[in-house]
């Protein structure tokens, strides 16, 4: 005679689609498999998490192929940016002495508002110094635009024309 029945009730995991980041679960629009209990009392009614039916997960796929396209379109316009500043060079007058050592120092901020007085939009942080111009003459600085995309930019440091 068969035990029917009489065993352990073994219940199937669910899929779920996550609403939210959920930390050591994953991130945000990814279908995650989990056990039941843990998706009926905390995912499904913190609103962490909905069924992954057919219909949310088409829509996931149009939402990331949407994002994709925007960071595409992104990257192409930094690349843009990058080869016209690449080919732009800025001139900073700073007072210096007769051999040509400045009495204070170029950084990364006289860059940038160099840069964007040229119609440029880079930001302080994206001028990648090893340290503050203190001579005059011709310096090569890179411009980190995003992780995949890096230009340089000839900045020229001239002595204050003295009237």
């Amino acid at each position: 005679m068969a035990n029917v029945g009489s065993g352990p009730v073994r219940r199937r995991n669910v899929e779920l689609l996550l609403a939210e980041d959920v930390e050591s679960l994953g991130k945000q629009g990814e279908i995650v498999t989990v056990k039941p209990g843990y998706a009926r009392n905390f995912l499904l009614p913190h609103g962490l998490a909905t069924v992954a039916t057919d219909h949310n997960k088409k829509m996931v796929e149009r939402h990331k192929k949407r994002l994709a396209d925007i960071q595409q379109q992104k990257l192409q316009g930094l690349r843009k940016l990058a080869d016209a500043v690449s080919k732009y060079s800025v001139t900073l007058e700073a007072n210096a002495n007769p051999e040509g050592h400045l009495y204070g120092s170029i950084t990364a901020p006289d860059i940038s508002k160099a840069l964007k007085n040229a119609g440029f939009d880079i930001g302080t942080d994206q001028v990648r110094l090893e340290g503050p111009l203190k001579e005059t003459g011709m310096y090569t600085v890179r411009i980190h635009m995003h992780a995949d995309i890096e230009t340089d930019v000839k900045v020229w440091v001239v002595p204050t024309a003295s009237m």
